[in-house]
């Protein structure tokens, strides 16, 4: 099997970048919802408030580099200005329009939500530590940030897939 460039990037893009942001979710998720006094020892707690803050940072730094390496390396190819681009492709096709008009606008501007609030979610960990421990409504608001995160993030890359399964970049 032979893949060229740009499905390198592809693939690099969104099977491994994006399935890595998207999988990391689940321990960021599981850090935030466990950190409770009741279920952490005192030794548990630096020991788990170090792997959160290792594990959100990380997540920060693949959701930037999913989103800029597709808008980018990715994006510039889907959109070029030739008839046999993806976009030309799904536009000419209007069974297919849809898949750029609705799927590609959402990977293109809503997709930046995931970095930017996994980010601020970083920065509360960082900023409050030990303190969600005992402020719940800091522990609760930055797992809905997580998860608000998670889903645009999660919508994009099922666009993604779609979107190249019904016009490939090749």
């Amino acid at each position: 099997m032979v893949i060229t460039g740009r499905e390198f990037w592809v693939v690099f893009h969104g099977l491994l970048l994006g399935s890595f942001y998207l999988l990391a979710f689940a321990g960021g998720a599981a850090g935030l919802w466990s950190l409770r006094p009741s279920l952490v020892t005192e030794q548990g707690i630096s020991e788990r408030l170090r792997r959160l803050k290792v594990g959100v940072w990380t997540m920060s730094v693949t959701s930037w580099l999913t989103v800029i390496s597709g808008t980018y390396l990715v994006y510039t190819w889907y959109r070029e200005k030739v008839p046999e681009s993806p976009r030309s492709m799904l536009l000419a096709d209007p069974t297919k329009a849809a898949w750029h008009t609705f799927g590609m606008e959402w990977k293109e501007h809503v997709a930046w939500i995931a970095p930017i609030l996994t980010t601020s979610v970083g920065y509360l960990v960082n900023r409050y530590g030990r303190e969600l421990l005992e402020r719940q409504e800091i522990r609760r608001a930055a797992f809905l940030i997580l998860a608000i995160a998670f889903a645009s993030a999660a919508v994009a890359g099922l666009f993604g897939a779609f979107i190249n399964k019904a016009a490939p970049l090749l």
